[in-house]
């Protein structure tokens, strides 16, 4: 008994028309363009190239489905309010924000990935006075 609810298996969203730009007589305009421009503008480099961009968010929506099968409606929705809530925690413009609310009601606390130690916030390059940015958030610049 499936209740209409979407299934668990993953199903790939990356079929995007795209267009060329075309010259005169209707074909693409590779001395402008180029081939290479041409080639990675209609298929991705690697079979496993869509699959990757989208694995956090095929990870999140598969966590949904799964909670809404096992503990009912209510529990994804509930997540997805905290993480909303969570979001929309503010700080200072000019101050950094971890996001380590979110982390955890994800379950990436418990994970070391790339970001974790290659955009550490001393190597950001954001650095701004506080009082332009605040100005310039309230609209006085």
């Amino acid at each position: 008994m499936s209740f209409g609810l979407s299934s668990l298996k993953v199903k790939p969203t990356g079929t995007e028309r795209i267009e060329l730009s075309e010259g005169t007589y209707g074909v693409p305009d590779v001395m402008t363009c180029g081939l290479e421009g041409t080639k990675s503008k209609l298929a991705p480099a690697h079979p496993l190239q869509m699959s990757e961009m989208k694995f956090a968010e095929n990870k999140e929506r598969m966590n949904m489905a799964m909670l809404r099968n096992i503990q009912g409606l209510h529990a994804p929705l509930q997540l997805t309010m905290e993480l909303q809530a969570a979001n929309k925690i503010g700080r200072l413009p000019f101050l950094p924000s971890s996001g380590f609310m979110s982390d955890i009601l994800m379950g990436r606390d418990e994970e070391m990935g790339f970001e974790d130690f290659l955009n550490t916030v001393e190597f950001r390059e954001q650095m701004a006075q506080p009082h332009a940015v605040l100005e310039k958030q309230l609209g006085f610049l």
